[in-house]
Parts: structure tokens; C-alpha cells; sequence
């Protein structure tokens, strides 16, 4: 049996005119005799007019019964959408996900996928051609139906892609594939044919919006090939994949940003053993993400501790260290909002020295100054002024001839 499975986000769906789009998409595999999993997603817009009743229904909405309401998007979306591919006269059916059942945990609104009922598809795809699953949406073990948190239906289908062995997960999109960097900042990004996982992993980290990280995950740990291509037209997209040795000859891939970004600072903190771990983990415990953090020079067993987080933590971080400040002992906190990160990106920097030199020397020749810096094999991030963002982004694509596919972009 030959299994296609595509995604379809919010945009794709939003109206009839845009669901039978997307049937010609669905019917292409199937008339070529695969059987095809559809994936969709709630129609534009409908999720968060679910959660803003939630909202006005409860100062404090809560998790699990947000998750049963929202969940009735993408029920809407694949009924309707199975209505228009029976008309055809195709085999189908709608399956939410406790119908698969595709098993997660219980974080309720950010719930993680442990299993998938692998023989119980196979059944439903033996007595019909195509199945339109709902993305998003999962089901504890003793029946409570979760969700998966924003971007989740990418997720889905490649959990579903790899649990089906599938030949290909396409992933469908308002963009024709994931660019060298954002096109909207920079008229000269161009769309790469090929990524590596690790690529890919890093550039969904930094805010690009393309795939949501935790199915890049999925599709490394399970080795699903993933083609992400626009919903509007037939081009080939972007194909991510495992790397290769042509992946690994290319300096720098693309530059990602991004802009959701807060810089946090203890001033005066006490330089002893212990003090990094009273201040981290209870950041950890509230599942704040904290990114780049840098100690200064110690003087007097005094040091000041910086540290990157999103923005959206700002007020949470702030409580939880002000409610902490004799124990850990610093004696002022600062934060900035107004900064951003800028990545660059590249396999081919693990075999290649000097992307960090000359990825510092262009900022500093349009007088960028580099508040932070973290690396990674694959990976060099400055964090600077936001308002510079747009400039490094151009500045720093430039400078590794991104609009070109060689010697340090990809054809």
C-alpha cells in the first residue's frame, strides 16, 4: 500500500472555494493509486474565536475543557471537507483523533504525542482511499481529548507519516517553501530546493514560520522526508530531508530571526557555587524557555547574569526572581525588550571555520553593535537592537551571497 499523507493549514480551508482547491491537491495521489491522509487544520481565524468565548465565558478557562472546545474546529473542517470528496464519488471518511487514536499526555494545550493506533488507520484505510483526519487534537489514555499546541496539525501528519511509513509527508502552505531568509525583509531570499533536518530545526527555533519545530523532530527521529510547497500552485517546494554530502558543502544555508525576544539581567549577583541553579530552575519549572545567558568577569564575588527569553515571560520571569531576590541575592533587575536575534545557519559550518569572523565583521561595517552571542555547530546567533533587524537580516545575506546558489546558498 502507498501512503501520501498532506497537511492543509487554516488559509487553505477557510471557505468553500478554498476546500475544493485543495481537493484537486488530495485528488492528484489518489488518482495515481496511493492512498492519501489529509490532514487540516480548523478554518482560518476559527481557533481563536473559540478561545476568545473561552475567555469570556472564564477569567481562568480551564486547560482540559478549552481543549475539548477548540478541538471542534478541525471537526468542522474534515466533515466538510469528506461531504465535498464523497460528492466525487471517493471512498472516505472523516477521523478526529481519539478515533485514530492518536495518544498524548495530558499538558492540555500543548500536549505531546506517546503513541498512534498504527493497526486500527490501516483498517480504515483498507475499506477507504482517503481518510481526512483532524490535526491538532490527540486523546489521553483514559479518553480526555487534547491539543497540541499552535502548529500542531504539522505534527500530526508527520507523526502520522512516520507511524504509516509513509512515502512522502506534504506538508501545503501560503508560501511555495522555506526561503533563505524571510522574503518579506529581504527581496533577495530565495526559496532552497533541499534542507537538512538540523537546518530546518534551528531556522523553525528562530520564529520561522514554515514548520512548527516539534514536527521537524518528529520527521528527524523517524526519518520522514517532509515537502513543504504552496497550497496555490503545482512548483516544487522546499524537501526536507536527511543531510548529505552536497548539504554539507554549503557554507551557510539562511539567516532566521526573531523579534519575541526579552533580555533579562541580575545585577551585583553573588559569585558562588549554586546561585545558577536558584535562579534557573524555577524558570525551568514554569517551562520558561531561557536561550543565550552570559556571566561577567567576577569582582568583589560579585557578577552580573544575562539571559535571553521570549517576550511573553517578561512579567512571569520578573515576579519569580523579584520573590526570590534575598535568596539568590543580586541587587537590582533589569530587562529590555527591544531586542532581536539573528541566526546564521548552515551544516556545511561544521567543516568550514571563519562564518562567525566574517558574519561580525559585516555588522560592524553597517554599526551593529552585538549585545550577546551564542554558537552551536550549525548555528552562530548575535542578539542586537531590534531595530536593526532588518538591516542585519539584509546585511548578513549579503555577505554570504544568499541570492545566489553558490558557493554559499543552495541551488
Amino acid at each position: 500500500m502507498n501512503i501520501v499523507v498532506q497537511k492543509f493549514g487554516g488559509t487553505s480551508v477557510r471557505n468553500l472555494e478554498c476546500q475544493r482547491q485543495v481537493m484537486q491537491k488530495v485528488l492528484r495521489p489518489y488518482r495515481e493509486g496511493n492512498k492519501v491522509v489529509v490532514v487540516l487544520s480548523a478554518m482560518c481565524g476559527e481557533t481563536n474565536r473559540l478561545l476568545s468565548l473561552a475567555e469570556e465565558w472564564s477569567e481562568t478557562p480551564d486547560a482540559a475543557e478549552v481543549d475539548s472546545m477548540v478541538s471542534t474546529g478541525e471537526q468542522i473542517s474534515c466533515a466538510l471537507f469528506a461531504m465535498l470528496l464523497k460528492q466525487q464519488g471517493v471512498k472516505t471518511r472523516s477521523v478526529l483523533g481519539f478515533q485514530c487514536p492518536m495518544y498524548t499526555n495530558d499538558a492540555f494545550g500543548k500536549a505531546r504525542i506517546t503513541d498512534i493506533d498504527r493497526a486500527s488507520l490501516m483498517d480504515m484505510l483498507q475499506e477507504n482511499d482517503i481518510l481526512v483526519v483532524a490535526g491538532f487534537q490527540g486523546v489521553t489514555e483514559d479518553g480526555r481529548i487534547t491539543t497540541l499546541g499552535r502548529g500542531g496539525s504539522d505534527t500530526s501528519a508527520v507523526a502520522l507519516a512516520a507511524a504509516l511509513n509513509a512515502d512522502v509527508c506534504e506538508i501545503f502552505t501560503d508560501v511555495p517553501g522555506v526561503f533563505t531568509t524571510d522574503p518579506n525583509m529581504c527581496t533577495d531570499a530565495r526559496k532552497i530546493n533541499r534542507i537538512a533536518y538540523d537546518e530546518m530545526l534551528e531556522m523553525a527555533s528562530m520564529g520561522a514560520k514554515v514548520l512548527q519545530i516539534r514536527s521537524v523532530e518528529f520527521a528527524k527521529k523517524y526519518n520522514v522526508t517532509v515537502h513543504v510547497r504552496s497550497t496555490f500552485s503545482n512548483e516544487q517546494g522546499t524537501i526536507v530531508t536527511q543531510e548529505d554530502e552536497t548539504m554539507e558543502s554549503v557554507l551557510v544555508s539562511g539567516i532566521a530571526y526573531d523579534k519575541d525576544q526579552a533580555q533579562i539581567t541580575l545585577v551585583h549577583v553573588q559569585d558562588k557555587p549554586g546561585v545558577s541553579a536558584q535562579i534557573f530552575s524555577p524558570l525551568a519549572e514554569q517551562k520558561i524557555l531561557v536561550d543565550m545567558i552570559v556571566q561577567n568577569p567576577s569582582k568583589d564575588n560579585k557578577t552580573d547574569m544575562t539571559f535571553t527569553i521570549p517576550r511573553a515571560d517578561v512579567k512571569q520571569t520578573i515576579k519569580t526572581l523579584e520573590s526570590m531576590k534575598y535568596e539568590i541575592g543580586y541587587e537590582e533587575l533589569t530587562h529590555n525588550l527591544n531586542v532581536s536575534k539573528i541566526s546564521i545557519i548552515g551544516v556545511g559550518m561544521r567543516n568550514h571555520s571563519g562564518v562567525a569572523s566574517q558574519a561580525f565583521r559585516a555588522l560592524a561595517d553597517e554599526n551593529i553593535n552585538i549585545l550577546m552571542i551564542s554558537t552551536s555547530e550549525i548555528k552562530v546567533t548575535c542578539l542586537i537592537d531590534d531595530k536593526y533587524t532588518e538591516l542585519a537580516v539584509r546585511t548578513l545575506h549579503d555577505a554570504f551571497h544568499l541570492d545566489k546558489g553558490e558557493p554559499n546558498g543552495k541551488s
